[in-house]
């Protein structure tokens, strides 16, 4: 399998997502003309504001992900990243593979590859916010809905959402007995088993059990001289698995939830120089399925994590007490060959020069693994909600989090070898605490304010230690500390006003900040960083409305945003660590559109765009550059290159998705086919702007077809899919310190399915 450009009928497809949307209006007028019934879509109901709500009434940008999207988006066993430029102005990418995900909104994100990173985008599972990089990969599945909150979330959500909040819901317990079993079977032999089953078993108590399970063969190629080894990498076995017990008496109910995961995979690949110097298109012969590495081999990937909560619900006459009790643990091994190649030729490293090396010229052999050997998360939340049947309504609340955990930093020669260089041993101590409050207020039949407040405190504890020999203590070759905390009101204020009956406008104004962070990965320098608290403030517009009597959905979103002392991080260089920075200011600015129309009764299509703009703007912000490539920032003797003006990394300019389903009853059954199409456009891989590190456009299209039958009190469905299926490849991200290595998204999965669900 070869790199490829863009096929004509990708270049066709991405021409014509505008032009969709038209021809969609124009469908539904002609249904309409043609007398067609009167299918409505349905409503939407989201938690955005911790209350039940018609997501075309909040007044927040928020969008959803649920039903055959879901399904499809996750076919032939994705992980998280599946939701990559599925909503508007939303991104997903790793440099770890299947763990560690990054998410970023409206541009904002963090490109920390370290176990102690912090993200400007919170998710929050089943009400329980999983702050740590490695408990964000766990993966998805018996999921009833996704939510997607762009903007500010700091009143009601807390720490670390100044960017958004990305919100996953799994199906909860009931008395009705129900469940389903899916297998699928795909490229590379991979195979994916997931499937659930509940109901009650007593009056008051039901319980639902869900399953997962994931298998893929290596399939990549390792070609370096003296290590020739087919399919060695690539590969993964994962399972998880969650039990909930649903306990409802009365006005009281109480809902415990365990989960745990367990992956033994391979880490995502780096391809030692295969960006051609000068043009960021790859080398001559590049080919994503083979490598050139001496210590592949010892490549591996381990996590472990488990976590449960309690969420109680006493309704008494005209409010409602909830508290949730969280706790999250999380471990994980994770090596690699982060030079991508083998050999080396520089004479100040252990182990080099060597006889031979590449391919092309490898600057630094760097083989490292990074581990967290002990995790634990504990939160509590207990808020006070009003069910007043007039104008006002009011929520009141505390929050409680802490999070301790230790990290192991170990270097090898990397040259194939298990000799160890270098071992650094890191623990932190996380302690957060808020009370908030928000109040609803409808001043007429047309019109309800809203509007928050949250005072939050955050303290870090952080203490980084390097030994001469891992484990020996008395042996410390350097060792280093912070301790940096701070506290800070956020807040919202925001009006809906129902224009008609099936449109309504909003505003939004918002404030929130992201806690003080440390950075202190000492194996490959002698620095501890810690960037200040980031604060941002925003504003918005939008419109939300039901068109076509309820044939078709069209919102839209207009913002700005000002971040001060945003939180950057100086990712590589001439060196495998990182640094923490705070830019004086960053703006942005964009607009978002999402859209559902009902074509025919046997036709529905969805359609979304979002433009996105961030600038940074600080004259006296500097970096050094990468070891081999062309940068095009100015550059200032003494200082290095000028980051003033830059767009964020990672940071698309325009995201874009649609989809196409299309369904037919044949016989006693339905016949359907579905087709979804994603695009996002070109991204700057690190903070300064350079010729190789400019990852290409990319368009990512999928197929699912299938039949689907009823028999007794079971459904039935067989079907075929395909993802990525133009096999489109293009560089997703890179490594800037030893030589332009890169690394690529993944390649066309073809496969079947057959599901199974009974009532």
């Amino acid at each position: 399998m070869k790199y490829l450009q863009k096929s004509k009928l990708a270049k066709l497809i991405q021409g014509s997502l505008f032009s969709s949307l038209v021809l969609s209006g124009a469908a539904v007028a002609q249904g309409e003309e043609a007398g067609a019934e009167s299918a409505q879509l349905e409503v939407i109901q989201v938690t955005a504001r911790k209350r039940v709500e018609n997501a075309q009434e909040v007044p927040v940008a928020v969008s959803a992900l649920q039903g055959d999207n879901l399904d499809a988006y996750s076919s032939a066993g994705m992980d998280i990243r599946f939701m990559n430029a599925k909503i508007p102005s939303l991104s997903v990418e790793s440099s770890f593979g299947r763990t560690f995900p990054r998410f970023y909104v409206r541009g904002l994100g963090n490109t920390d590859f370290d176990l102690n990173a912090s993200q400007p985008v919170s998710l929050v599972v089943d009400d329980v916010v999983q702050e740590s990089p490695i408990l964000k990969g766990f993966p998805v599945f018996d999921v009833e809905r996704v939510e997607v909150l762009r903007g500010p979330q700091g009143t009601l959500f807390g720490r670390n959402t100044p960017a958004g909040l990305v919100k996953f819901d799994s199906v909860k317990p009931s008395q009705e007995f129900e469940g389903y079993g899916a297998l699928s079977y795909s490229t590379f032999n991979s195979v994916d088993f997931e499937g659930a089953v509940g109901g009650g078993l007593t009056d008051n108590l039901s319980a639902r059990v869900s399953v997962l399970k994931q298998t893929r063969d290596d399939y990549i190629d390792n070609r370096a001289p003296n290590n020739f080894i087919n399919d060695v990498t690539g590969g993964y076995d994962e399972q998880a698995a969650r039990i909930q017990f649903l306990y409802e008496a009365g006005d009281f109910t109480a809902l415990l939830n365990y989960h745990m995961r367990d992956l033994d995979g391979k880490p995502i690949v780096f391809h030692a120089n295969a960006i051609e110097k000068g043009t960021n298109k790859p080398v001559a012969g590049f080919d994503p399925e083979v490598i050139y590495q001496d210590s592949v081999q010892f490549a591996t990937q381990q996590v472990e994590s488990q976590g449960s909560s309690l969420k109680l619900e006493y309704d008494f006459e005209d409010h409602t007490l909830t508290s949730i009790t969280g706790w999250e643990s999380a471990e994980i091994y994770s090596r690699a060959d982060v030079d991508g190649g083998y050999g080396c030729g520089n004479d100040f490293v252990f182990g080099c020069p060597t006889p031979e090396m590449g391919p092309g010229f490898i600057f630094l052999a760097s083989e490292s693994a990074d581990a967290i050997p002990s995790h634990d998360q504990i939160s509590q939340e207990i808020r006070l909600a009003s069910n007043f049947a007039g104008d006002f309504n009011y929520q009141v609340g505390a929050y409680y989090y802490n999070e301790e955990q230790t990290i192991e930093t170990f270097g090898f020669d990397g040259l194939g070898g298990d000799f160890n260089w270098g071992y650094v041993f890191q623990e932190q101590d996380t302690t957060a605490w808020a009370v908030f409050a928000s109040a609803d207020y409808h001043v007429s039949d047309k019109l309800k304010v809203s509007g928050g407040l949250r005072y939050s405190d955050d303290k870090r504890d952080f203490r980084a230690v390097r030994l001469v020999t891992p484990g020996d203590f008395n042996n410390i070759d350097l060792e280093k500390s912070a301790n940096p905390e701070d506290s800070h009101v956020s807040w919202d204020l925001s009006a809906a006003y129902k224009l008609t009956d099936d449109v309504n406008l909003f505003a939004r104004a918002a404030n929130s900040f992201r806690a003080p962070s440390v950075q202190g990965r000492i194996l490959f320098g002698d620095e501890v960083t810690v960037a200040d608290s980031e604060t941002i403030n925003s504003i918005e517009f939008g419109v939300k409305s039901d068109v076509l009597d309820g044939r078709g959905r069209v919102n839209a979103t207009t913002y700005y945003f000002q971040m001060d002392d945003q939180q950057v991080t100086a990712v590589g260089g001439s060196a495998n660590f990182n640094r923490l920075l705070n830019a004086d200011k960053t703006v942005g600015y964009g607009l978002e559109l999402d859209s559902e129309w009902i074509l025919t009764d046997e036709l529905f299509a969805t359609f979304n765009i979002s433009y996105n703009k961030t600038e940074l703007q600080d004259n006296s912000l500097f970096l050094q550059g990468c070891f081999n490539c062309t940068i095009t920032d100015p550059f200032v003797e003494g200082k290095g290159y000028s980051l003033d003006g830059n767009s964020l990394p990672h940071s698309p300019e325009w995201i874009s998705n649609f989809t196409l389903r299309y369904s037919k009853e044949i016989g006693d059954g339905e016949f359907f086919a579905y087709t979804d199409w994603s695009y996002r456009s070109a991204i700057d891989f690190f903070l300064y702007e350079s010729v190789e590190f400019e990852g290409e456009a990319l368009l990512e299209g999928g197929i699912r077809s299938g039949y689907l039958w009823e028999a007794g009190d079971n459904e039935y469905e067989v079907s075929a899919f395909v993802r990525n299926i133009t096999d489109e490849q293009v560089f997703i991200g890179g490594v800037d310190f030893s030589n332009n290595a890169a690394m690529v998204n993944q390649p066309r999965i073809m496969g079947v399915e057959f599901k199974v669900s009974f009532f």
